[in-house]
């Protein structure tokens, strides 16, 4: 695979570093353009963090098809990671059609609002716009995997392995997300863009015999206790693609995501919005340019890939499913745990990043070595997970189990993963 990652940030960044540090591991990848809008960064990436070699920086502009196919000519890419904002997908997951080349991205194609409804109706959905060209992707021979970061991505991943080794039936697919990061040196540990646009769009929830509907922001207020020492965090309701992902392949009855956002954080994005400073849309002029509010707030707060140098604690992302198997209720929680500052030492970025990179990292192997091979346009539930599982371990983001009584009480037999199954 000679593999094009589009964006030079803290996940391309990520997926660059993982693929290195894998060593010949990483050898289904035989060249790895790092682009980014910022030449430097690029560079920076490519050169020093990854020592160069069959690392190669490239300038590129994610807005411009042209742009993006002449990278591909230039260096004869078969695949493309899309590490960019969302913003940018429609004309990347397009230009890769037009280009022949396979695609795969982090966060699906944006949702917009019901205009009269927007906290009872869904409207356009997360991924709706890829879907839609499922048959195009398909006739075209080519595999368009939407949705493959850490959650999406992972998390489903998760939750197709429930439904194939630990469950007869499913109840709920629950994705809960929680951390006890402490002393960060910004607001924002993550892209500030996606941030702003998923918490504070209309969280969707899923249920047979109703499908698809919305609710307010930060609704439904639960306190989940985290594995890896994390513990008890409250999450609620936020927009996220697993929701529109999971039930279109596994057969359960209601599919969820709530995280663990801090009450301070909700005030200070509802604040945000209050004044219009979340708007992606609308143009204001700074002297002689024009610029969005969000992006302009995106220009001014400190960059999550530096402002977490200093943080401290662990993330943790997983799917909790419920149901029942050999006709007795199950519940259990899948999940993978990591160490903000041991990825910066492996990866020399903060530990939101580095997990949303490594499944894509891991996806990417299985299409290089083709024992992922649907053409058309899928989410990671769609493939067999024991692949996956299997190299989380080589690739050292380690996953475990922790299986809960029925009531959700405290944590029972934890354990790692990979030592409760046999591939």
């Amino acid at each position: 695979m000679k593999l094009l990652i589009i964006g030079a940030g803290g996940v391309g960044t990520s997926a660059a570093a993982i693929i290195k540090r894998a060593g010949k591991e990483g050898d289904w990848a035989e060249k790895i353009v790092i682009s980014d809008y910022d030449l430097a960064r690029a560079e920076e990436v490519a050169n020093n963090i990854c020592g160069g070699g069959k690392f190669v920086p490239e300038k590129i502009d994610a807005r411009n098809p042209d742009s993006i196919k002449d990278v591909i000519k230039k260096h004869g890419v078969t695949y493309v990671m899309n590490a960019v904002e969302p913003l940018f997908n429609e004309t990347i997951f397009d230009t890769c059609l037009e280009a022949k080349v396979g695609y795969l991205d982090c966060a699906m194609t944006l949702s917009t609002r019901h205009p009269e409804k927007p906290y009872e109706l869904a409207h356009i959905k997360l991924g709706d716009y890829q879907f839609e060209r499922h048959e195009a992707w398909e006739k075209a021979g080519n595999i368009a995997i939407v949705g493959s970061g850490v959650e999406p991505g992972m998390a489903d991943v998760f939750a197709k392995f429930a439904a194939k080794h630990l469950f007869d039936e499913i109840d709920e697919v629950n994705i809960r997300d929680g951390d006890n990061y402490a002393g960060a040196d910004g607001l924002f540990g993550f892209s500030v863009w996606t941030t702003i646009e998923e918490c504070l769009n209309p969280p969707t929830i899923w249920e047979k015999g109703k499908g698809w509907f919305t609710t307010e922001p930060f609704s439904e207020p639960e306190i989940f206790n985290f594995p890896g020492g994390i513990g008890d965090v409250e999450v609620i309701n936020v927009e996220h693609e697993e929701v529109m992902l999971v039930p279109r392949v596994i057969d359960c009855n209601r599919v969820t995501f709530k995280y663990g956002v801090p009450r301070e954080m909700r005030q200070l994005l509802l604040d945000l919005e209050a004044v219009g400073m979340d708007d992606a849309k609308r143009k204001i002029k700074v002297g002689d340019a024009e610029i969005t509010p969000r992006d302009f707030l995106v220009k001014v707060v400190p960059s999550p890939v530096d402002s977490t140098l200093h943080m401290t604690g662990k993330g943790c992302a997983g799917a909790w499913v419920t149901g029942k198997k050999d006709g007795k209720r199950r519940s259990v929680y899948l999940y993978q745990v990591t160490d903000n500052q041991e990825s910066i030492g492996k990866y020399t970025t903060n530990s939101v990043v580095s997990q949303t990179a490594v499944g894509p990292v891991i996806m990417l192997e299985l299409v290089a070595k083709g024992i992922w091979n649907l053409v058309g346009v899928h989410g990671p539930e769609s493939f067999d997970p024991d692949p996956f599982m299997e190299r989380m371990e080589k690739y050292e983001f380690p996953a475990g189990i922790r299986e809960m009584d029925s009531e959700y009480a405290d944590e029972i037999n934890e354990k790692k993963l990979v030592d409760l199954i046999s591939l």
